[in-house]
C-alpha cells in the first residue's frame, strides 16, 4: 500500500477524493450501527475464564489502535508453547445485529494513505474490542505448540479475560521487551517455512515524499521485528488450518502458482530494473535472495506479488486438499477479526472444535457464503491500492513531463505493451507495436495527472 509520509501541499488531496469517491469508500458508519457498537461496547464478558496472569503483549505499528492480536510464550520441553490471544469481535457482535449487516457489507477493512474505512466502529475496533494495554479486554486465546523443526499444532483454545501488558512498536521494541523465547520461535517458523519451499513475499511498504522541490517514490523496508512478529500469526494461521482439516469444515485460503506467461513477465521486470536472473534458476529461489533494502530489488518483490496467482477463500470439500502455493501450506485467516469478517468465523469455528462442541450452522453456512464476500471485498482493496500507485507515480512524474526514459517491454497484446521504467518503480503502457517481451525502448512522458491518476507515453526509440 502506498502511504503518504508527508504532504504539506496537499497535492495528494485532490486523486485522493477522487479515489474515495469512484470506490465508494464510506466515510463513516449509519447511525443504527454506531447505536449498536456504542450498546455492545458496553458489555461484561461472562462466558470467559480469567487469564489475567499470563504477560501477553502486542507489536503492531506504533500509530495502530485496532489490536487484533496479543501473546505471550513458554517453554514446554523440546516445544515453545505460543499463546495467542485474538480479539474476540463475536462476543461483541451478534449474528444479524446491526454491526454484523454492516461488516458483511464492508467485508474488510479499506486502507488509502490518508486514513482507513473500518470494519467495524471505532468504539469497539479501536476501544472496547481491541486489546489495548489500559484494561482486560475478552479474547480467543489459542494455544499453539512448536516444535524445534517449526510444526505448529493447535493444543486448546478457550474464551478468556486477558490484559496486555506493554503495547510495542515495530520501530522501538527491543529484546528485552519481549519474551525471551520470541526470537527462537519465529527462527523456528522460518526454517520450516524455507524447508516447505514456501514463496510467501512482503515487499516493503511504498511511498511518496517530497524531493527536490518535487516528489519521489520511495520504500520503507520491512523491519526484523515484523518479519519476527509475521512468523507467529502464520504459525497460529497453519495450526487452525491443520485443525479443521481434520474436523472437515473451515474456510481456507488458497493460491495458485504464477502462471508461465506471468514469470515470463517478471523475468523482463528483473531485466528492466538490472537484475540477474538465470535462467535456471526458479522464482522461489529470486523471491528468497532480493533485499527489500535496495530500491530496485523492492521494487521487483512488489511486482511478484502483484504477478501472483490471485488468493482466493474456498469452504472445506471432502477429498480436497487446500492449498496456498506461496506458504507451500494449507492456510487459513484466522488472527485479524477487527479487519476481516471472514476471521470471526474461522476463529467461533475453531474455538468450537478445539473444545469438542459442534460448528454453529450459523457459521458452517457463512463458510459458503464468505468467498464471495471477501472476493469483492479483496478485490475493491486491490483496486483502491493500485490507485493509489497510479496517483504516487502521477504525483512523481508531473514535473517530468517531456523527459525521456529507458524502458523495457514486460508483456504485449492487443492494446500496446506494458513496459517497465528502468529508473523508476513505474509501470506503464504505451501504444508501441512490433516490439517483443524484452526489447528495450524509449519513451517520452507525454502527461500525468494525479487526479485522473493517468501517465501517457509516447514512443521514441
Amino acid at each position: 500500500m502506498v502511504k503518504a509520509v508527508d504532504d504539506p501541499t496537499h497535492a495528494l488531496d485532490a486523486g485522493l477524493a477522487s479515489i474515495r469517491a469512484q470506490f465508494q469508500v464510506p466515510e463513516s458508519f449509519p447511525a443504527e450501527v454506531l447505536a449498536a457498537a456504542e450498546a455492545a461496547a458496553r458489555r461484561r464478558p461472562t462466558a470467559h475464564c480469567d487469564r489475567t496472569a499470563i504477560p501477553f503483549v502486542t507489536l503492531d505499528p506504533a500509530s495502530s489502535t485496532d489490536l487484533d492480536q496479543a501473546f505471550a510464550i513458554e517453554t514446554a520441553g523440546t516445544d515453545l508453547l505460543l499463546r495467542y490471544a485474538i480479539a474476540d469481535v463475536a462476543w461483541f457482535v451478534d449474528d444479524g445485529d446491526a454491526c454484523d449487516v454492516e461488516a458483511w457489507r464492508r467485508g474488510e477493512t479499506q486502507y488509502l494513505p490518508d486514513g482507513r474505512a473500518g470494519l467495524y466502529p471505532p468504539v469497539l475496533a479501536e476501544g472496547a474490542a481491541s486489546l489495548l494495554p489500559d484494561g482486560p479486554r475478552p479474547a480467543v486465546v489459542f494455544a499453539v505448540r512448536v516444535d524445534p523443526d517449526g510444526a505448529a499444532t493447535l493444543d486448546g483454545a478457550e474464551r478468556a479475560i486477558v490484559h496486555s501488558r506493554a503495547k510495542l512498536a515495530y520501530t522501538s521494541v527491543t529484546d528485552a521487551d519481549l519474551p525471551p523465547q520470541f526470537g527462537e520461535l519465529a527462527r523456528r517458523v522460518q526454517a520450516a517455512e524455507e524447508r516447505r519451499g514456501a514463496s510467501r513475499v512482503e515487499p516493503p511498504e511504498q511511498g511518496v515524499e517530497p524531493a527536490d522541490g518535487g516528489w519521489a517514490l520511495v520504500f520503507r523496508e520491512r523491519l526484523a521485528s515484523e518479519e519476527r512478529n509475521a512468523a507467529l500469526s502464520l504459525a497460529t494461521n497453519l495450526a487452525v488450518a491443520a485443525t479443521m482439516v481434520r474436523a472437515g469444515t473451515g474456510l481456507f485460503r488458497t493460491m495458485a502458482e504464477p502462471d508461465e506467461r506471468a514469470v515470463q513477465r517478471l523475468r523482463h521486470t528483473a531485466q528492466a530494473f538490472g537484475l540477474p536472473w538465470g535462467p535456471t534458476e526458479t522464482l522461489q529461489a529470486l523471491e528468497h535472495r532480493l533485499d527489500g533494502h535496495d530500491p530496485k530489488q523492492a521494487a521487483m518483490m512488489l511486482a511478484i506479488r502483484r504477478a501472483a496467482g490471485g488468493a482466493r477463500y474456498v469452504p472445506f470439500e471432502p477429498g480436497v486438499t487446500p492449498w496456498h502455493s506461496a506458504m507451500a501450506a494449507t492456510y487459513v485467516h484466522a488472527t485479524a477479526p477487527l479487519r476481516r469478517l471472514a476471521d470471526r468465523y474461522v476463529v467461533r469455528a475453531a474455538l468450537a472444535i478445539a473444545n469438542g462442541e459442534a460448528v454453529p450452522t450459523v457459521v458452517t453456512e457463512a463458510f459458503t457464503r464468505l468467498p464471495e464476500v471477501m472476493e469483492r471485498a479483496d478485490a475493491k482493496a486491490g483496486q483502491i491500492q493500485r490507485a493509489a500507485v497510479d496517483l504516487a507515480e502521477a504525483v512523481v512524474l508531473a514535473e517530468r513531463i517531456g523527459t525521456t526514459f529507458e524502458a523495457v517491454v514486460t508483456d504485449v497484446d492487443d492494446r500496446g505493451a506494458r513496459v517497465q521504467l528502468r529508473d523508476q518503480p513505474v509501470v506503464g503502457r504505451v501504444a508501441a507495436h512490433r516490439v517483443q517481451p524484452g526489447d528495450v525502448v524509449k519513451l517520452k512522458l507525454v502527461a500525468a495527472d494525479p487526479v485522473q491518476r493517468r501517465i501517457d507515453f509516447a514512443r521514441v526509440g
